[in-house]
């Protein structure tokens, strides 16, 4: 994919996911995003006792990386890098917490399903709008 067909897909929306990490079970989480050019802003709920964190980032082609910051306690950020699929409806990458390898693991998301139905309904309401002047 070229980087100014990578650029047409916009991440703004709502976002499942995972994490993992050594010795744990898998983390669900939310997450609502907003992209501005190559800018990524929002937050992330995670399915577990840390809660809601803010999110800030940036892309790059159909790479990613962005920081996670809990709004609750006194907890460090969580560092995300991570690649986006080609159409645009998955990512996924690896975390880390502070340097080194104590602290790391992977994680993936997918768009969340009620907004492709939202948007494929938005795109037939176009096209029937389309078709009404001929």
């Amino acid at each position: 994919m070229t980087t100014d067909s990578a650029m047409t897909i916009d991440l703004t929306g709502t976002w499942l996911g995972t994490y993992w990490q050594a010795d744990s079970d898998p983390t669900r989480f939310e997450a609502s995003l907003v992209q501005g050019l190559n800018t990524l802003s929002g937050n992330i709920l995670d399915d577990g006792w840390l809660g809601e964190a803010l999110v800030t980032g940036e892309r790059s082609g159909m790479g990613l990386q962005f920081v996670k910051r809990y709004l609750s306690g006194n907890h460090d950020v969580v560092i995300y890098t991570g690649t986006i699929a080609d159409d645009g409806d998955a990512m996924h990458g690896s975390w880390r917490i502070g340097q080194g390898n104590r602290w790391v693991g992977t994680w993936e998301a997918h768009r969340r399903a009620d907004g492709l139905v939202e948007e494929l309904t938005r795109q037939i309401r176009n096209q029937n709008l389309a078709g009404v002047g001929r």
